[in-house]
């Protein structure tokens, strides 16, 4: 009988805790997979974390003092809070777990886009944050203790307000200045940005040599300054996802949750057969 690849074997145990109703121990963490606008599937979270994402996406309104989440204003339901659909079944997972999302693994980045007045959602968001101080990342001005969960702010993100506070339980987004800014990573541990207001290849043919330098360059900067880098609205993900990975690219959005699993395991075993 031929031994499995551990490719193949790694497939197997992803499918297990569906097939077997395994604990997650079974699923392998992929640190570099973003959930993008996570709450719009059919199970949010829960999605993610089945398939071993360590980066996941919500947009929130503050609404009658809840922290409701959706895209647009229009869409908000009372019952789709973030404390129901986020922070508690992850609270849940870390205290199940050993004090992580995933057993033993990596801690998981909650990114919470704004999408309201900044200093009024944030403030209620800094209470509510309070309540699961035990599994968040803490934050001073000059420094970083990690915990299981880390919570950026991106969207409408109170920087000013947030960069005076001497202790936090989220940090910030950054942005393409960011990238030669002084701002410690305290403060902003992941610089975001459009991808189509950096660069102009669209996923077709090869990426020209100028941009690629571009794109090696600012993923450098980020790291750096002790930063990670991500990229939304990425051209043809299936081709640009292989591109971004090769060049150091932090986190990697995906619509697509289980093509961008199968693409960084492969890449996982990739390095593994290497070595």
């Amino acid at each position: 009988m031929k031994t499995l690849s551990r490719l193949s074997l790694l497939s197997l145990l992803v499918l297990l805790p569906a097939l077997a109703g395994a604990e997650p121990a079974t699923i392998v963490p992929l640190e570099r997979a973003h959930s993008h606008n996570d709450y719009t599937r059919t199970r949010p979270l829960l999605d993610a974390l089945d398939v071993g994402f360590c980066s996941i996406e919500a947009d929130i309104y503050l609404v009658d003092g809840e922290l409701l989440v959706a895209h647009d204003r229009k869409a908000v339901r009372p019952e789709r809070t973030l404390r129901a659909m986020y922070l508690d079944p992850l609270q849940e997972r870390v205290k199940k777990n050993g004090g992580r999302v995933y057993p033993g693994g990596p801690g998981v980045t909650l990114l919470i886009d704004i999408k309201d007045d900044a200093p009024t959602t944030y403030a209620r968001l800094r209470e509510v944050l309070q309540e699961y101080a035990d599994m968040l990342t803490s934050f001073t001005p000059d420094s970083t203790k990690p915990g299981a969960v880390t919570v950026i702010i991106s969207g409408n993100s109170p920087r000013d307000i947030m960069a005076a506070e001497p202790a936090r339980l989220a940090a910030a987004d950054g942005r393409q200045a960011d990238l030669d800014g002084s701002a410690p990573p305290s403060l902003i541990p992941l610089v975001s940005m459009d991808w189509g207001s950096v660069f102009k290849w669209k996923g077709k043919g090869e990426m020209p040599a100028d941009e690629a330098t571009l794109l090696h360059d600012m993923v450098a900067k980020a790291h750096e300054k002790g930063r990670r880098i991500r990229f939304w609205a990425l051209p043809t993900p299936a081709v640009s996802w292989p591109l971004l990975y090769d060049a150091g690219v932090d986190l990697l959005n995906a619509d697509n949750l289980p093509a961008l699993q199968k693409l960084l395991l492969e890449r996982m075993n990739r390095k593994t057969a290497a070595k």
